[in-house]
């Protein structure tokens, strides 16, 4: 998912894997680590199939991989980034985004399942949304403006994260990845055909600008 905030602020509150911390840097020390890499575009087959399971918890190669989602999401630009997105077939995403509330919101969840928002809490949202996946257009799509995701951290930890507003609109997205839905899915078919129209001419404009940012970043 793409966003839209001042990545320049520097006084924020911050929550890192859903708890407020004092302090934290501006460039995720996962992104610091990590390398970039190729992020897949819709019509690749990885997207367009359900991920399997994280099942091998606290391993190098799975610090590793949420690693490099950071270090690509933050060349992208991106708001979140879903493990299928870099061509691995996982129940993995990660984010680093700041909600209207001025509150950033960094972390990373496996085998995420969204719990059900009770009928009398639930309130659909239309607003634009982008994709990595889908480079150059937005497009609006309604979401519910409160979710709630539970699964397990990289160490196999449980973890619950629990979002309003934009960030609700993150969880949703990168879910809907890991079960082989882009937002492109939840569009009408002339509306996905527009989108899919823009996304032939803005491309290779869009790529250039990330390959200059990781540059920028040292990647």
């Amino acid at each position: 998912m793409t966003h839209g905030f001042d990545d320049t602020a520097q006084d924020r509150r911050v929550r890192v894997q859903g708890e407020p911390v004092e302090s934290y840097p501006r460039l995720a020390p996962e992104a610091e680590r990590g390398a970039v890499r190729r992020i897949a575009v819709v019509g690749e087959e990885v997207l367009h199939r359900p991920c399997r399971e994280v099942t091998d918890f606290g391993t190098p190669e799975l610090a590793r991989l949420v690693d490099d989602m950071f270090a690509t999401n933050q060349a992208a630009d991106g708001a979140g980034l879903a493990a299928n997105q870099i061509g691995v077939d996982l129940r993995l995403f990660v984010w680093d985004i700041t909600d209207e509330w001025g509150i950033r919101h960094v972390g990373h969840i496996a085998n995420p399942v969204l719990d059900e928002v009770p009928a009398g809490y639930r309130r659909l949202v239309d607003e634009y949304e982008g994709c990595l996946s889908v480079p150059g257009p937005y497009r609006v799509v309604p979401r519910l403006d409160r979710a709630v995701v539970r699964g397990r951290d990289k160490n196999g930890d449980p973890l619950v994260i629990e979002g309003r507003g934009y960030f609700a609109r993150c969880l949703q997205h990168e879910t809907d990845h890991l079960n082989d839905r882009l937002y492109l899915d939840r569009l009408t078919r002339r509306e996905r055909r527009s989108a899919l129209r823009e996304m032939g001419e803005s491309r290779d404009e869009v790529l250039a600008r990330r390959a200059a940012r990781a540059r920028s970043l040292g990647k």
